[in-house]
């Protein structure tokens, strides 16, 4: 799957990525286990420009065809070739509108075609499938999500349905809806979308053994990320075991492709004074001229004399050429490399950090590697850059790692993430019955994240909380409106008060701002024995506050991230329960007012009816920016099935297709060699022309043919090579098997010829056993001459008279019937020495045992009760006894 920032897997990238699983301290070892498996994915720029690309790294480019889709570097190889349909540098379309100023900005760069949508959102024109298709930006990310999961199935051997998401830093909630959206589409379940500097950063963490402890002083390092299309910086403060987003900045303009504009602009203006070119005309010049010059961005990276740049047929059969040096190239970029200090500048005044309390600068990132831009980054902090991560492959890492935290298939040393909320978040709503607007800020610029928030309101009847960022210069999109969302069924109480309804905002671990929940609290009569009673009635008696102020909002602290979330949501739901309950928040909170109230005010309290009260659920209508509806999201789903059914089966036909090539070209190179004896002169000048005649199909008439056409094809070649094939291979396999039966049938026959000279080896052997092998070494021996003689009178490319495996059934069958009896073991005879040792009564009856034996063999001369042997245990026995 991605590097850095590009996909991966996957097993990475052999990535993706795939996804790619990790076990803590391994990355990319497949889960041993029961549980879920993951894909990770760092969603990336297709077109990598400012980015050194591995081989384990996935471009994110789509390529349509006539016939099926193609996805990454196969894809990327076909940019300039079909330009039209081949779709990259997609990711910013995420979750905008059609007339976005971006968008249109963009459009006129795309060799591509975009289009607005019914719902307004940007669709994307090309021809597949020779009709015209319009597809949405979450379809075309489908796609790629696609081809990566396949890729971490073909690795894990296993199917995938969950995985983590890294996205931009500086995402809205509406592109960050549209990515799940996206992973929705292909079928796999989103756990977490992770922010692309939180996973750099836990990436880094996780291994540190070094990180000074819990009630120590954090360490401070800060990750500077710079790719293809985006600046992004981060400070986190590190703990053992826990990870803190301190802050976020970011130039989500400033990226490795900038710098590429900045030389394609240069080269077209010189080629248009040098050679009259109007480069900008052909849109397949344009893009030459792009992958050009991002070779020659990689090349002065790490040359600093005159670098060349050379074109053949650039346009109008026109060759072009030009040169750059670095320094040249940091003149042409000086403002677009000064604005690398503004993104900085911003991190260390929302964090309030001084250039000595970083403790670390990481780099990663394709584009860190230019030497201007390390030199810009060192000089803001003061010290030396460090490049101990994998500038490719760092977010997508991370993502592994999280993932792996998530499974419960892995066991990873417990490290709690805290990310940050880079925008900040107001609610605003109408007081009831007034025209005036209450406004507050529920969750400030840097605020920990995942968290919740309850906030109170006295209602009598439904209203509306519209969310939307606090400050829309700071947000990279158009629109500063998260949603509204509408509560629901709110009515007032009986007694014809406003009702105390709790909303629960949250912002969750997609970094997506949401209202999750909302309960109005309702006052009910209830049973005299019931004691409750007392403390709900003395409830509903305090006075009722202001909305603005009458909002309880959960302390904030340091320690949310992913353990405080859990805890988070408990508090929340002791406040707000699904279910109703005897008591409420505000019941535990003034308990001594209470205890007095009761005492001096007795008598009126035994008066008033006891009430209870109860939390009841309110249903929510959410009306957010942008989002996909049910029905079009199970169309797309439904579209995304048939095209990877269709690329299933045109890969079926091209390897069909592939496979007749393939022995059309293996055959009449063997026909001139190896296979040429094993084919007759007249076979041999027929095959070659049927062979030729195949190769003419292939190109012609079957350029595209269905795929029982070329597996007819194939068998049909196959009726006649087969047999020389086997031809070919019998002469190579029958002298080997030859040799090892006449070998074996050696070794049988002396076996046989020792038992007749009455060899020691075999005299236990009864002389009818051995009577069976010599007559199966001699039949075996009078068939093996036979067919050696009736082979060696056929020539090469007649079918041979008996075939490898025979002769290795025959092997066998003498080895069953031999091996039994020459490896029969003699009958047991014990040494007396052996039976002298045991201790106890029965030594002498041993002994006397052993020497019948002896005597009945007559293999040994009998010795007498040890006699001979005084130095023997079994003697000093025999004496005690």
């Amino acid at each position: 799957m991605a590097g850095g920032r590009g996909l991966v897997a996957w097993p990475a990238e052999p990535i993706a990525p795939e996804r790619r699983c990790c076990h803590h301290g391994n990355g990319g070892r497949p889960p041993q286990g029961p549980g879920p498996h993951w894909v990770e994915k760092a969603l990336e720029e297709g077109s990598g420009s400012g980015t050194w690309r591995g081989r384990r790294r996935r471009r994110s480019v789509i390529s349509f065809g006539p016939k099926n889709r193609t996805i990454g570097v196969a894809a990327k190889n076909q940019q300039i070739t079909h330009a039209n349909n081949t779709v990259s540098n997609f990711k910013r379309f995420h979750g905008r509108a059609f007339n976005d100023p971006f968008i249109q900005k963009e459009k006129e760069n795309l060799s591509y075609d975009l289009v607005p949508m019914k719902n307004g959102g940007v669709g994307i024109k090309v021809m597949y499938m020779d009709e015209e298709h319009l597809f949405s930006v979450e379809q075309i990310t489908a796609m790629l999500l696609t081809k990566l999961k396949e890729t971490a199935e073909s690795n894990l051997k296993k199917p995938v349905t969950d995985c983590v998401i890294s996205v931009p830093s500086f995402f809205t909630d509406a592109e960050r809806r549209s990515v799940l959206d996206a992973a929705q589409i292909v079928g796999l379940n989103c756990l977490r979308l992770m922010n692309d500097m939180t996973a750099v950063a836990l990436n880094y963490g996780i291994y540190k053994q070094d990180l000074p402890g819990l009630d120590e002083k954090p360490r401070i390092v800060v990750f500077v990320d710079m790719g293809h299309s985006a600046f992004q910086v981060s400070a986190c403060a590190f703990n053992k075991g826990k990870l803190k987003v301190l802050g976020t900045a970011f130039d989500p303009f400033l990226g490795g492709k900038n710098l590429d504009e900045k030389l394609v602009e240069h080269f077209c203006a010189e080629f248009k004074t040098k050679y009259k070119l109007d480069t900008k005309s052909k849109i397949r010049a344009l893009l030459r001229l792009y992958q050009e010059c991002e070779k020659l961005k990689k090349l002065m990276s790490s040359n600093s004399t005159d670098l060349p740049l050379n074109i053949e047929c650039f346009m109008n059969d026109k060759d072009v050429s030009g040169k750059m040096n670095r320094a040249q190239f940091e003149e042409l970029c000086a403002e677009l490399l000064q604005r690398i200090e503004v993104p900085l500048y911003s991190l260390m005044e929302q964090t309030q950090l001084r250039v000595e309390d970083v403790s670390a600068v990481e780099i990663v990132g394709g584009a860190t590697r230019i030497p201007a831009v390390k030199e810009k980054i060192a000089k803001f902090f003061g010290k030396d850059v460090s490049t101990t991560l994998n500038a490719d492959e760092a977010v997508a890492r991370g993502c592994a790692l999280q993932c792996a935290i998530l499974s419960p298939a892995f066991k990873v040393r417990e490290f709690s993430v805290t990310d940050a909320v880079p925008f900040p978040i107001s609610l605003v709503w109408s007081h009831d019955s007034e025209d005036t607007e209450g406004v507050h800020e529920v969750f400030c610029r840097n605020h920990a994240a995942p968290f919740s928030k309850v906030l109170t309101f006295l209602r009598s009847g439904p209203f509306e909380l519209e969310a939307f960022y606090s400050d829309p210069q700071g947000v990279p999109y158009p629109e500063a409106k998260i949603g509204r969302f509408i509560v629901q069924n709110v009515s007032a109480q009986k007694d014809g008060e406003k009702s105390k309804v709790k909303v629960k905002v949250r912002v969750n671990s997609h970094g997506i701002f949401t209202i999750s929940t909302a309960s109005m609290v309702e006052k009910v009569p209830s049973e005299e024995t019931e004691l409750p009673s007392v403390g709900a009635d003395m409830e509903c008696q305090r006075p009722p506050e202001n909305p603005d102020s009458d909002k309880s909002i959960q302390q904030d602290s340091s320690e949310a991230g992913t353990q405080p979330q859990v805890q988070t949501d408990g508090q929340q739901t002791s406040q707000s329960p699904p279910s109703p309950e005897l008591t409420s928040e505000e019941n535990k909170t003034p308990d001594a007012d209470k205890a007095n109230e009761k005492k001096v005010d007795q008598p009126p309290e035994a008066k008033k009816p006891k009430i209870k009260v109860v939390n009841v659920e309110l249903p929510i209508e959410a009306n957010l920016v942008w989002q996909l509806g049910k029905d079009l999201l199970n169309m797309y789903i439904e579209t995304e099935g048939k095209m990877i059914m269709q690329d299933k089966l045109e890969k079926e036909r091209n390897d069909a297709k592939n496979a007749v090539e393939e022995y059309v070209y293996e055959f009449r190179d063997k026909l001139s060699g190896p296979y040429e004896k094993f084919i007759c002169e007249q076979d041999h000048q027929n095959f070659l022309r049927l062979l030729t005649e195949t190769e003419d199909w292939l190109y012609e008439e079957g350029e595209d043919q269905a795929k029982q056409a070329y597996v007819d094809k194939l068998e049909e070649l196959m009726k006649i090579g087969t047999p020389i094939k086997v031809r070919f291979q019998e002469a190579e396999e029958r002298p080997k098997m030859f040799e090892e039966l006449g070998q074996r049938l050696q070794h049988y026959a002396k076996m046989a010829a020792d038992f007749r000279n009455n060899d020691e080896k075999y005299n236990h052997i009864d002389e009818s056993e051995m009577k069976k092998v010599e007559k199966c070494v001699n039949e075996m021996m009078e068939w093996m001459n036979n067919v050696m003689n009736t082979q060696a009178r056929k020539s090469l490319d007649q079918e041979p008279v008996v075939r490898a495996q025979e002769i290795k059934a025959k092997i066998k069958e003498l080895n069953n019937t031999c091996e039994p009896v020459v490896t029969q073991p003699k009958p047991k005879i014990e040494s007396p020495k052996l039976e002298r040792t045991p201790n106890g009564p029965n030594t002498d009856k041993k002994e006397d045992d052993l020497d019948e034996g002896k005597n009945s063999f007559g293999a040994e001369p009998p010795h007498q009760n040890g006699d001979c042997h005084p130095n023997e245990k079994s003697s000093v026995n025999m004496d005690l006894d």
